[in-house]
């Protein structure tokens, strides 16, 4: 097992999952917050609209507040190639503050699981997302339509977790 020392930030990045047919996207980056701050602002389903492009049109369905804990079950509706998508999550595990993992029930994928992670490091939180996923029509669809796009919408989120996290938003905060 990786500690934070042994992983690098880095932006977006998709590989090959033999194992579950499909691929996996990684994603991390460092914070200057605690590890509990960060996962706070996970803890509320609505953030998410936040650090989501706009051109994904994303919204959630599922009425406030939303108590999140494993079991709990999340509605959106976004756009994927200009079409629009429902899409359903299931929170299928919860260890706050050190991880969690959502799971789509129903939506435009194959196969869809999100395990976020937050390690407390000397800088503060490394977060990491990592997306196991399957696409149907295989690896035609993934590369004509599907990986551009996810590396475009977790670089977004990942740029816009500095801008609310990052340095220069804690010397904003202390200014």
């Amino acid at each position: 097992m990786k500690t934070a020392t042994d992983i690098e930030t880095h932006a977006p990045s998709i590989t090959r999952a033999p194992a579950i047919g499909g691929w996996k996207l990684t994603s991390s980056v460092t914070l200057p917050h605690s590890r509990e701050r960060i996962f706070e602002f996970f803890s509320d389903a609505f953030n998410l609209q936040e650090i989501t492009p706009s051109w994904v049109h994303f919204q959630i369905l599922t009425p406030g507040p939303i108590q999140i804990e494993q079991g709990t079950l999340i509605d959106y509706r976004l756009h994927l190639q200009g079409i629009p998508v429902r899409w359903r999550t299931e929170i299928c595990a919860w260890d706050a503050p050190l991880s969690f993992c959502d799971r789509q029930l129903r939506g435009p994928y194959r196969m869809w699981e999100h395990t976020h992670r937050f390690e407390t490091v000397p800088e503060g939180t490394l977060m990491t997302d990592e997306v196991l996923y399957r696409v149907p029509g295989g690896a035609l669809i993934h590369t004509l339509f599907v990986r551009r796009k996810l590396v475009q919408i977790f670089a977004y989120r990942r740029a816009k977790m500095l801008s609310l996290f990052g340095a220069s938003a804690v010397e904003k905060a202390t200014a």
